[in-house]
């Protein structure tokens, strides 16, 4: 209960749009009303829900079917006859009626096993539903992870660019005072208001970017396109990941490898059903007959004027199959040419999930070690941008000087943004792949 005042309430906070101030939010806040809301996930659950309705009821086939019939017939005729004897005779307006009624009991004592594999194989459906149901899920969180941090990386790079801007100024300033002291030139005063412009233009384009990507999240959430909310500064990483835990059991966790098994097992159920129509079917007979047949006028004189019938028969009956076109073989032979097509699907799946870990694991490697780099070569370029700004600023250097080093700031915070970011969609694709987004 108290989970789902917090689902609740959230999406309350994240559906208040133009709010003075943006709440923050984190990535499991979000992947909490991802799940409640995501109408992929829904769609899923919805053939889940139907196959757990299917298993309700699985162990009505060994019921009996009970069937009953009633009706009433009224009749109004005109009849002549001749009989041998020359007798003529002819009567008008002869009025009858006919009441019938009955129950019909069927009962399939034994149908070659058949009934036991179909109910079996509707609990296994249930099974099969869930691993589908637990696949969308991973795969709508992986998704929302992945835009989030998306989100997170784009403010990084706002920041970044902020940080650009912040370098221009200090260089207008320079080249004011330089140039109002008549140690300066115009052009450089220029070039450092149109390199602050740019800086300006790229901020805005920014900003557009991430609410873009923030409509983006916010669909996949399926909440208001328009909601405002703000998410974290920082993109926090797992530092526990090992390859043999990741290859070590993944066929019980990857549900995508699951659903594949499961589906041999309805597979084999499904053999089970089409070798029992070879057997004979035993059934259980049963039926109560009611009959009255009521009639005003008669011309023969030995037409009952009331006739009445009631009583129930029973019985067993055997149906032998002897042959049929060779239908049933031919449905053998089908549903295990079924089998192994789903024990190659599973083997081929199986095959493409250890691929991806492997080759996700190695990006994760690759990413991890850019990220370290890339974390050194930021300090060292941003020591730089200090130095060259202190310079220019003492005139010994010129802004191209700056610049450079400007240019050499800029690229390291684009290549180490994009290696944290990276490195978070490796660490996502790698729990993706081995299932433990969703517990």
């Amino acid at each position: 209960m108290k989970n789902r005042f917090k689902i609740v309430t959230l999406l309350l906070l994240l559906c208040q749009s133009g709010a003075s101030a943006q709440e923050k939010y984190t990535v499991e806040q979000v992947i909490a009303v991802t799940l409640k809301n995501n109408y992929d996930i829904r769609l899923v659950k919805n053939d889940s829900i139907s196959y757990a309705i299917d298993a309700v009821y699985a162990n009505a086939v060994f019921l009996p079917r009970v069937n009953a019939t009633a009706g009433i017939l009224f009749n109004n005729n005109t009849q002549k006859q001749e009989l041998a004897d020359g007798t003529k005779r002819n009567s008008s307006g002869i009025r009858s009626n006919n009441l019938t009624g009955s129950v019909q009991l069927n009962w399939t004592l034994f149908d070659g096993f058949k009934m036991f594999a179909t109910r079996q194989k509707t609990y296994e459906f249930v099974k099969f539903g869930e691993y589908n149901v637990k696949a969308q899920m991973v795969t709508t969180i992986a998704s929302v992870v992945n835009n989030y941090y998306n989100i997170v990386r784009q403010k990084q790079q706002l920041k970044a660019i902020e940080e650009q801007m912040g370098i221009n100024e200090e260089r207008v300033k320079i080249a004011g005072k330089k140039l109002s002291v008549g140690l300066g030139a115009k052009p450089e005063l220029l070039q450092a208001k149109v390199d602050l412009n740019a800086q300006k233009a790229a901020r805005l384009q920014q900003q557009t970017l991430i609410e873009q990507l923030r409509g983006n999240l916010n669909q996949l959430m399926n909440i208001a396109p328009d909601a405002i909310y703000d998410v974290v500064d920082t993109i926090i990483y797992r530092d526990d990941i090992l390859l043999g835990d990741l290859m070590g059991n993944v066929e019980n966790t990857n549900p995508q490898l699951l659903a594949a098994k499961k589906n041999i097992d309805i597979g084999r159920l499904t053999l089970k059903e089409r070798v029992g129509e070879l057997y004979p079917t035993v059934t259980f007979n049963s039926a109560y007959n009611y009959s009255r047949n009521q009639n005003q006028t008669v011309i023969n004189n030995f037409t009952p004027l009331f006739n009445q019938n009631n009583g129930y028969n029973y019985g067993v009956g055997v149906s032998i199959p002897i042959l049929n076109y060779f239908n049933v073989r031919k449905s053998v032979r089908q549903a295990k040419n079924d089998i192994d097509y789903l024990n190659l699907f599973y083997e081929n799946q199986r095959q493409i999930v250890n691929t991806g870990i492997v080759n996700a694991f190695k990006d994760y490697e690759l990413q991890r070690k850019m990220l370290a780099l890339e974390e050194e070569n930021i300090i060292l370029a941003k020591e730089n941008v200090y130095i060259a700004v202190e310079r220019l600023r003492l005139g010994i250097s010129t802004y191209i000087e700056l610049r450079e080093t400007q240019k050499s700031l800029s690229d390291g915070y684009d290549r180490l943004i994009a290696a944290r970011y990276n490195t978070k969609v490796a660490e996502t694709e790698l729990m993706r792949l081995r299932g433990d987004l969703v517990k």
